[in-house]
């Protein structure tokens, strides 16, 4: 059985809950809502997460980011037999 739920009053812009309705699909708006503010909670978390590891040992630089691109497309190929991985 799924998680409680409670039902809430929010405001939007029209447009916006127009392109959410139109994009939300067999599980409704409410299913689609819940999953972009989860998705926005986890990101909230991690640049949390960034934050405290940047205070303690400084801004991850640019070539820091870009090897470790590098490792995951690597590792990405090797998953698929060597196909190209995007």
């Amino acid at each position: 059985m799924g998680e409680p739920t409670g039902k809430y009053s929010i405001t939007m812009p029209r447009d916006i809950a127009e392109a959410a309705k139109a994009r939300s699909g067999p599980s409704g708006l409410s299913a689609y809502v819940a999953a972009a503010v989860a998705r926005q909670i986890e990101r909230d978390n991690l640049n949390e997460i960034i934050q405290v590891a940047e205070a303690e040992h400084g801004p991850v630089t640019d070539e820091e980011i870009q090897a470790l691109r590098d490792q995951l497309h690597q590792a990405r190929r090797q998953q698929t037999g060597g196909a190209s991985a995007a």
